[in-house]
């Protein structure tokens, strides 16, 4: 396991996940942090650059010449193993896993080698102190990097995670997560779980927008990304991506709701 110790980042900062080859949003997230004064070095992303859009190595280019402070998440993890699919942890034969395999084979095909150590590199967990708190930052869950923890989740699964963080990094007062592509916030056993959301597919809720986060010493505030995505739709087009995530930037809806829990269906 590779855990980065960002040491101490006080002030805002500029949290998020799921850039997912969206090189538009990638892009308007950063001219936001900028707008609101936040460095790069107080931008976390919590993993899967690489995902449903049709801009895989740009996408990552940007990540990387940010500065951002950044984890794995389970699609680097596949890249950088040679695995046959994203590791997403969706149902076997589920609608969701067939519509993963053509994203997952153009971002194998266009991903070269450099890229894939520079993934092998990356962090399973970071840790950092803010302002009198101490954090730290996962994709899915430590247990599983891929695992998906909804707002919904029993309280038992919130609580075996933060207790295999806690083992491999010590007490923290709060998590940064990812992966499930909602943006939420849980408090347990007086742990703070702040999924950060994810800026390259909107949330399942009929809006194009996507979702990013800040925290200060208030607390987290949870904000809406606006780009162009007219723009990064038809770049999925172009690249023959369309399964149905390319309408899903421009309507709000996934084209599949296999992998949500049923209270969060349509």
């Amino acid at each position: 396991m590779k855990i980065w110790d960002l040491g101490s980042l006080d002030g805002t900062l500029g949290l998020f996940g799921g850039a997912y080859s969206n090189l538009e949003a990638t892009q308007a997230l950063f001219a936001d942090m900028a707008r609101r004064g936040i460095a790069p070095s107080h931008i976390i992303f919590t993993g899967d650059a690489v995902a449903y859009g049709g801009d895989p190595v740009a996408t990552l280019e940007a990540l990387k010449d940010s500065g951002c402070a950044i984890t794995a998440g389970n699609v680097e993890r596949a890249l950088a193993a040679g695995a046959g699919d994203c590791g997403c942890g969706f149902t076997p034969g589920s609608t969701c896993d067939q519509l993963s395999a053509p994203w997952f084979a153009f971002a194998d095909q266009m991903v070269d080698p450099t890229w894939r150590y520079w993934m092998q590199d990356l962090p399973d967990l970071a840790v950092f102190a803010h302002e009198g708190r101490r954090y730290a930052v996962v994709h899915g869950g430590l247990t599983d990097i891929a695992r998906f923890i909804w707002p919904s989740s029993p309280e038992s699964v919130f609580q075996q995670e933060i207790t295999a963080i806690e083992a491999a990094a010590g007490p923290v007062d709060g998590i940064i997560a990812g992966h499930c592509g909602m943006a939420f916030e849980r408090v347990v056993a007086g742990v703070h779980w702040i999924n950060a959301g994810a800026i390259g597919m909107p949330p399942h809720d009929g809006r194009p927008l996507t979702r990013f986060a800040t925290l200060t010493a208030a607390g987290a505030q949870f904000h809406r990304l606006a780009y162009n995505h007219t723009a990064a739709a038809d770049r999925m087009r172009h690249a023959g991506l369309v399964q149905g995530y390319e309408r899903a930037l421009e309507k709000g809806y996934w084209p599949s709701e296999d992998v949500l829990p049923k209270e969060m269906r349509g």
